[in-house]
């Protein structure tokens, strides 16, 4: 078994079949979590679980581009709603309820963490831009806190902000680097907080200045999570194949059961058969997040 530590089938572009899709990938043996950006997409990533007794599962949270500053221009997902979904303020006890009617079926809070990507142009505003996600930070670290929930970290171009902010609450409860791409210096940093590293399709990827497989081979099995980040990040292996749904002329949408080219992947670089990295990543998870 694997489990898709970090899906989106909770967005609108999986409406139309989504129980297709997870169906699918049951019969591949494969368990997900679905990851809430916003309140409406993490509302939904629950009333997914609820309709499944296993393998599916919830992660609360609002991401960092979907929070509005006032201080850029916001940009929309058609992916992800066809609603208003962005938010001025962190409501905590709205969050909150989603947590204690989630019962075990919501495993963490996330995905939270630092965006810079879109960012205003002038030093001050980027100045008050970086505050304010700091501030919703701290007040979703406090939501997990209050559950005892791990978190699900998401970060752009704001890694230094990232562990700083770890280091200063030294949180209890763990957590996973999702879509980890920051070199070793930050690696190392976040290994020895104790936090797991989250791998997913952009690993493929070729990024200046990121060696992925040396990344991957310093990081310990024991610490290394599977993830898609579905619908994005497609795999290589899968892009030709024709019974892949390209939803639109240039989005080729991806699925939790692609999971294992990630898996097969990390074999490879670490030399070891894909049934052991599977093994143990699925250990990994039921281990970080409770599941049952």
């Amino acid at each position: 078994m694997l489990i898709d530590t970090h899906a989106h089938l909770n967005f609108l572009i999986y409406n139309k079949d989504r129980k297709e899709t997870i169906k699918k990938t049951f019969k591949e043996n494969v368990w997900m979590i679905n990851i809430g950006t916003d309140y409406q997409t993490s509302k939904i990533a629950l009333e997914i679980a609820k309709e499944y007794k296993k393998g599916v599962f919830a992660s609360v949270g609002l991401h960092p581009i979907n929070f509005d500053t006032g201080l850029i221009k916001m940009k929309r997902d058609d992916n992800e709603s066809n609603e208003a979904y962005f938010e001025k303020e962190f409501d905590f006890e709205k969050y909150a309820k989603l947590i204690k009617d989630g019962k075990n079926k919501v495993v963490a809070v996330g995905e939270i963490g630092f965006d810079y990507w879109y960012r205003p142009k002038s030093k001050a505003k980027r100045e008050i831009f970086k505050e304010k996600q700091r501030e919703l930070f701290r007040k979703e670290v406090a939501l997990a806190e209050k559950f005892k929930l791990p978190l699900i970290l998401h970060c752009r171009l704001g890694y230094e902000d990232l562990i700083q902010e770890l280091k200063s609450i030294n949180y209890k409860y763990g957590g996973v680097i999702h879509c980890f791409c920051g070199g070793i210096k930050y690696l190392k940093k976040f290994l020895e907080m104790g936090y797991y590293i989250g791998f997913n399709g952009i690993i493929f990827k070729k990024i200046e200045g990121i060696d992925f497989n040396e990344i991957i081979k310093k990081t310990p099995l024991e610490k290394i999570l599977v993830e898609t980040d579905c619908p994005y990040l497609v795999p290589p292996q899968i892009s030709e194949k024709p019974e892949i749904k390209k939803t639109k002329p240039d989005f080729l949408r991806n699925e939790p059961v692609n999971v294992k080219y990630i898996a097969e992947k990390i074999a490879e670089i670490k030399k070891t058969k894909a049934k052991k990295i599977e093994e143990v990543t699925t250990k990994n998870a039921i281990t970080l997040f409770k599941l049952k």
